[in-house]
């Protein structure tokens, strides 16, 4: 599995960034993607979750952070608005089997983290 996330940078307390996820066409097909973050100090999180079931939001991306797909790219995409210095972190997609990880706290089992992109909000 190849997921690749890249858009972020250093933005001001209240700002917005767009991080793009870029997948193979059979990861894009086959598997149903999320966002993840982790932060200096902390375990990796969920952050939003997209599926045929709908999108899926942590209660700290809820209202915040919308999560989409293009198909023809085989591409997912986190908007990120009303950016906090807590949402500071490195942020990842993987997968996340029907968002069970963000919606009932099942355990994370992706393991092809790639590098990451990495958010920093200023305050």
């Amino acid at each position: 599995v190849q997921l690749q996330a890249s858009g972020g940078g250093l933005v001001q307390a209240g700002g917005s960034l767009r991080l793009s996820c870029a997948a193979s066409a059979l990861t894009f097909d086959r598997y149903t993607k999320g966002w993840f973050r982790q932060a200096p100090g902390k375990e990796r999180e969920p952050v939003a979750c997209i599926s045929m079931d709908g999108p899926f939001y942590s209660d700290s991306a809820k209202g915040r952070f919308t999560v989409s797909k293009n198909n023809a790219q085989s591409t997912v995409y986190l908007q990120m608005d009303s950016l906090t210095p807590e949402d500071t972190a490195v942020y990842y997609c993987g997968t996340d089997t029907d968002c069970l990880v963000i919606r009932v706290g099942a355990p994370i089992t992706f393991d092809s983290w790639g590098q990451g992109t990495l958010v920093t909000v200023s305050s």
